[in-house]
This record gives structure tokens, C-alpha cells and sequence, in this order.
């Protein structure tokens, strides 16, 4: 979803799509599923070097999206450091 979210920005950034509005239209997504998928872009880049390396085990994603959406609204990228070590803990 971090990918698919760096391309939707980017996409909005080159014009090929007017607003995270037209992105959720042409997806079939609502406007709020498009935003929730944009807050991952709030993490510290070190965090989202990480995720976006991150391997499946078994089959099954370590992280879901939401407990990634939680450690991006920590606040600072230092408070969403001290979560994101919290979280990598649990898996």
C-alpha cells in the first residue's frame, strides 16, 4: 500500500490525475480509502525504506496497513520512530 501510495503522488504530482478525488474515482475507492492510503506518505523516510523491504512470512504480511497508518499519526518522526520499534518488536 506504500507503493501503491508513492504512485498515486506521484501521479497527482505529474498531472495525469487532478486530485486524490479523480484517483479514488478511477480505483473505485472512496475519497476517504485514498486518504487513509496518502497518510502512509507521513512516515519518517527511514520507516518507509524499511516497510517498503519488508518480506512476508508464511504467506502473511507482518504489518497491516492500519498499524502502519497508527505508527504514521505518532505525531513527530521521532515519536514515530519510538512506535515503529514498538511495533517491529511484535514481529
Amino acid at each position: 500500500m506504500l507503493a501503491l501510495a508513492h504512485h498515486v503522488e506521484s501521479a497527482i504530482g505529474r498531472g495525469l490525475v487532478a486530485s486524490a478525488a479523480d484517483v479514488a474515482g478511477q480505483l473505485g475507492f472512496t475519497r476517504a480509502r485514498v486518504t487513509h492510503l496518502l497518510d502512509l506518505l507521513l512516515l519518517a523516510p527511514d520507516i518507509q525504506e524499511e516497510v517498503l523491504f519488508l518480506e512476508a512470512v508464511d504467506g502473511a504480511e507482518p504489518l497491516s496497513e492500519r498499524g502502519l497508518r497508527a505508527v504514521a499519526h505518532a505525531g513527530t518522526w521521532k515519536a514515530q520512530r519510538e512506535r515503529w520499534r514498538e511495533v517491529k518488536a511484535s514481529f
